[in-house]
């Protein structure tokens, strides 16, 4: 019963996870093709889109975690995107303005690992796990001090081995003569 369950459930994401791109196209030659045409939850995705003129254009819909930035020539953007990892399975609108015109389309988003039932989470081999749900200031953050901070050896450095070699020797000299005035003394 157990490999009859998994094999269900790696079908199942094979099949959600169709990696052919889709594109919604207008009459007009217009359309947005996103990739993979089935993402899940969470994963960063390839935008195309055709029919803009001008070189920079911007995709936004609510499965992304910020509107994405394109860039491009002839006619043709393209940018990537991160769809939200806290955002349901469903259909939704992608809107790109560029250069005075819009071109529409939709990105259909499938559970991610994180949202799987705990019962097929076990059985799904490499699923995706959950990432930010808002753009991350990257950069160090609360350790860039720590990281900039002067480290200091874990051992003495060689001025103070060269000092505690010296008062060692000075010190079994002074022990050495005792022991001979000791043993001297005692004839």
């Amino acid at each position: 019963m157990g490999s009859l369950r998994l094999t269900f459930c790696t079908g199942l994401l094979a099949c959600a996870a169709g990696l052919a791109p889709t594109a919604a196209h207008a009459a007009d030659g217009q359309g947005v093709t996103v990739t993979p045409a089935s993402p899940p939850a969470g994963s960063v995705v390839a935008l195309r889109v055709s029919g803009c003129s001008g070189t920079t254009g911007t995709a936004a819909s609510t499965a992304f975690v910020s509107d994405a930035r394109l860039g491009g020539t002839g006619g043709a953007l393209t940018g990537q995107a991160q769809v939200r990892s806290t955002i349901g399975a469903g259909t939704y609108t992608v809107h790109v303005s560029c250069a005075g015109s819009a071109v529409t389309g939709s990105v259909s988003v499938v559970p991610s690992a994180s949202q799987l039932p705990q019962s097929l989470k076990q059985d799904v081999p490499g699923a995706v796990p959950a990432s930010p749900v808002a753009p991350v200031h990257a950069g160090g953050g609360g350790t860039a001090p720590l990281a900039s901070a002067e480290s200091r050896p874990a051992g003495p450095d060689t001025a103070q081995a060269v000092t505690g070699l010296l008062l060692a020797a000075f010190a079994a000299a002074a022990v050495g003569l005792l022991s001979v005035r000791r043993g001297r003394g005692s004839r």
